[in-house]
């Protein structure tokens, strides 16, 4: 999908996002803690492979529906994504990334991260 959003259309998907990235965020905490106990040996009281298995899945599904949406996902850990937009006739991503309160970043397609600038 190639979805350009405004700013005002990206924050009000961001509290969503928001919840969503929570989710994911304990999942991926609790897949290292099984995995953890699985390479070692041990048992974690959250589970084993199936567990494993179902948190990896929902992880997928929320990913799926943002990518769904026209979102980038690009990265988990830290949960970091992209709106696609234009600004000023220029190609940029308005990107949010776990830990912020809003979303008050872009950067300019070509250059990531890095060039991130406050909206």
């Amino acid at each position: 999908m190639d979805r350009l959003f405004t700013v005002d259309e990206a924050r009000l998907l961001l509290p969503g996002v928001m919840k969503d990235a929570a989710e994911v965020i304990a999942a991926r905490a609790d897949m290292a803690e099984i995995d953890f106990a699985r390479r070692s040996g041990g048992r974690s009281e959250l589970g084993g492979l199936p567990e494993l298995k179902g948190l990896q899945a929902r992880i997928d599904e929320i990913i799926t529906e943002w990518s769904r949406q026209g979102i980038e996902v690009k990265g988990i850990a830290p949960v970091l994504i992209d709106f696609p937009a234009v600004l000023d006739g220029v190609s940029v991503r308005l990107c949010w990334i776990e830990g912020e309160r809003q979303l008050g970043w872009y950067h300019r397609t070509e250059l990531g991260f890095a060039g991130r600038r406050p909206l």
